[in-house]
């Protein structure tokens, strides 16, 4: 821990002027290198730093290591696939549940804290900004929930974690130790209601795409009462954000009318989206891949088939992906006669069988590892797509990923009210009519099939089954261990020399 804080330091100050990843509206220009006691000297230097803790947003997306391919990988819905079983030690091993010290991959611990670090920063040093007080209120604001955000996601990955507020320094690093896990989430709780009155009801999508607002801040909350089951007080939140199921709400959130318009790279910042993830191509290339000036979208190209290729014109155009995250057999029966089937999955089979039709040489791709012939259509590249610009293409798509949208809120509030009840049976139904589909009889297990089809690969599968108590029975074919696979070993660099303690088992 104290030697990545230690680089966190040193870093983060310096990344704190270049532009994010995260966010449309953070197009801050690089100023170069500036010591801490001369930065923040004005609104424009604070709006920087605010731009550098939005920058870890990326983590849901970008990099390698991101929170949508690795969590899918851990779920009964996906393999991890790739290009063999060495592709990847982290997502290999966390998808067939060999994760141990060494395998888990240091930045889901690291580059969380980075981002706390940063806000830890901004909030210290703001209250000598000299800067319009209203502003000045919104940048802190935006500050703690982002730092409760992180906190949230550490927590529910590692349970045991360190609660750092303030920014550490010399002999500091060295007495870091982890907290009780209810402190955490109380500090969660803390940073984000008393934020939210200091933040926007809503956004200008042209410019502010990407920051947080009173709704996200509040889905936010509501999503961490429900993972401690504080299943009131979720479902109050959620009701603050969902208003009248099918409606728009007091944010002005609604449920897009086409599901698979969700999925259109240029249908950003829309009347779903609560928490947004921007990407862009901005000439990412392999030195900066993962890091502080990385732009793109990772899933993408890792969800893509190999070596594709356009084999008829019913073909979609697509470039060559990595082929991770393929869809088990098992998901592919559960989805049939879904009408989201088609936006969720790519069923390369009928183009497979058309090329060996024409020359049994032929393919119109090359199987990876687990292959089963069924991608993640949500977030397929396309040709289209493709950067021409300075960079390499494979690390510049600019496709936006969802952390939290509508139709999931609506989703945890009918889980919040117990899957009975009038208003659950509407929020349920609500998801359901979006694509056609009639009522079913609201209740748990209708919430939790619901949930399965409509958020097919966005990362929340894993995260569900283990809220719901169901992971050991699911995943146990797999190799889930009841009572250790709940949460990720702390990496082996995070307790080389520190105070850490090692989770359960591990």
């Amino acid at each position: 821990m104290k030697k990545y804080i230690k680089i966190i330091a040193v870093t983060a100050l310096s990344s704190m002027m270049l532009p994010s990843c995260s966010s449309d509206f953070l197009d801050v220009e690089p100023e170069g290198l500036t010591v801490e006691s001369n930065y923040y000297r004005n609104e424009a230097e604070a709006f920087a730093g605010l731009a550098s803790v939005y920058d870890l947003m990326r983590k849901n997306s970008g990099g390698f290591e991101n929170m949508i391919t690795m969590f899918n990988a851990g779920s009964d819905d996906h393999y991890a696939g790739g290009g063999g079983a060495s592709d990847g030690a982290g997502i290999q091993s966390f998808s067939n549940y060999t994760i141990n010290v060494n395998t888990v991959p240091d930045s889901f611990f690291s580059d969380y804290y980075r981002g706390i670090y940063r806000a830890n920063v901004l909030l210290s040093k703001l209250p000598s900004v000299p800067m319009n007080e209203t502003t000045k209120a919104r940048y802190a604001a935006e500050a703690r929930v982002l730092r409760a955000y992180y906190y949230f996601n550490l927590v529910r990955m590692f349970k045991n974690v360190p609660l750092i507020l303030q920014p550490l320094s010399g002999s500091e690093f060295y007495s870091v130790t982890q907290a009780d896990p209810a402190d955490v989430y109380e500090q969660i709780e803390l940073d984000i209601t008393e934020s939210i009155n200091a933040l926007p009801m809503t956004l200008n999508p042209s410019n502010e795409g990407g920051r947080l607002s009173q709704g996200s801040a509040r889905a936010i909350l509501g999503k961490v009462y429900l993972y401690q089951g504080k299943n009131t007080l979720a479902a109050a939140q959620f009701a603050e954000v969902n208003g009248t199921p099918g409606g728009i709400s007091q944010y002005g959130y609604s449920l897009e009318d086409n599901f698979a318009d969700l999925w259109n790279v240029s249908n950003r910042h829309n009347s779903e989206s609560i928490l947004e993830v921007t990407h862009s191509s901005q000439g990412s290339y392999w030195g900066i891949w993962g890091g502080n000036a990385d732009e793109g979208n990772t899933v993408n190209v890792m969800v893509g088939p190999r070596n594709y290729v356009k084999v008829n014109a019913a073909a979609p155009d697509l470039p060559s992906g990595w082929s991770f995250n393929v869809f088990t057999q098992d998901f592919i029966d559960f989805m049939q006669g879904d009408p989201r089937f088609e936006a969720t999955v790519f069923d390369i089979h009928p183009y497979e069988d058309f090329a060996q039709s024409q020359n049994p040489n032929s393919h119109a791709y090359i199987g990876g590892y687990q292959d089963t012939g069924y991608f993640l259509n949500k977030f397929l590249p396309r040709q289209s797509d493709v950067y021409s610009g300075p960079g390499d293409a494979v690390l510049n798509y600019k496709q936006n990923t969802y952390a939290i949208r509508l139709a999931d809120t609506y989703l945890m509030e009918a889980e919040a009210l117990g899957g009975s009840g009038a208003r659950a049976q509407a929020l349920l139904d609500a998801v359901r009519a979006r694509v056609g589909l009639p009522s079913v009889p609201v209740s748990m297990t209708a919430i939790k099939n619901e949930r399965r089809r409509e958020l097919a690969g966005e990362g929340h599968r894993w995260f569900d089954l283990v809220r719901w108590g169901d992971a050991p029975t699911v995943l146990g074919p797999r190799g889930f261990v009841a009572g250790k696979h709940e949460i990720l070993p702390i990496p082996f660099r995070e307790l080389d020399g520190t105070q850490l303690v090692q989770n359960p088992n591990y």
